[in-house]
């Protein structure tokens, strides 16, 4: 029996208003083109179970959530996303598009919430064992743009309405992951106008397909 090549896993990361949701379609576009079988899913959530936990990390205002509350709600809402979800997909040859993964709990809980480096890795290691991405678009953008972009989007949640110290350390978070890891994560300037954002997201995704077929 021929085994079924393991499917990619895509994530696309940045702090809020710095335009993911918009160029997860175009980096799905470029996928379907070349003909790749795509599962398109998001953290936190991703299952109907994850759905609801994501509910209430995003938008319960009734009690101050404690941070190692909200850590351990976000790793139990992957721990399911990648038994459910991830790691089937992957198994069967798909490729799995993710809005947002673990590098967003090194920033939010790590970077923007003060949670010991080392408490989120335990956990990432329990949950995750070695999965993790095999390429991260980051998208970033400075604080004010950031900002104004997602007042025009919705009512903020949770994390939008935190104060600019801690977005700015969301951001820094985000930066220095990329620094330590730049064959997987690579930083898209989203303050840019949109054409020349999406004209380097499709040329960062057509790379990465190149370098996948051949191998």
């Amino acid at each position: 029996m021929t085994q079924v090549p393991r499917g990619r896993f895509i994530t696309v990361e940045g702090q809020d208003g710095a335009g993911k949701t918009t160029n997860l379609s175009v980096i799905r576009d470029a996928l379907e083109r070349s003909g790749i079988p795509i599962v398109q899913s998001r953290e936190p959530g991703g299952t109907p179970w994850g759905e609801a936990l994501r509910e209430l990390i995003l938008n319960y205002r009734d009690t101050d959530i404690v941070p190692t509350a909200e850590l351990l709600t976000i790793f139990a809402a992957r721990a399911q996303h990648i038994h459910q979800v991830i790691a089937p997909a992957l198994s069967a040859g798909k490729w799995v598009l993710c809005d947002r993964f673990t590098d967003a709990t090194y920033a939010y809980q790590g970077g923007g919430r003060g949670i010991s480096l080392d408490a989120i890795a335990l956990l990432e290691h329990m949950v995750q064992g070695q999965l993790q991405p095999d390429l991260t678009l980051l998208f970033d953008v400075d604080i004010d743009t950031g900002n104004a972009r997602a007042q025009q989007r919705s009512t903020a949640d949770r994390f939008e309405s935190e104060q600019a110290s801690f977005k700015q350390a969301v951001r820094t978070r985000y930066l220095t992951i990329a620094k330590q890891n730049p064959q997987r994560v690579k930083v898209i300037d989203a303050s840019q106008p949109l054409e020349q954002v999406v004209r380097e997201v499709r040329s960062q995704v057509n790379d990465f397909i190149r370098k996948v077929v051949g191998e």
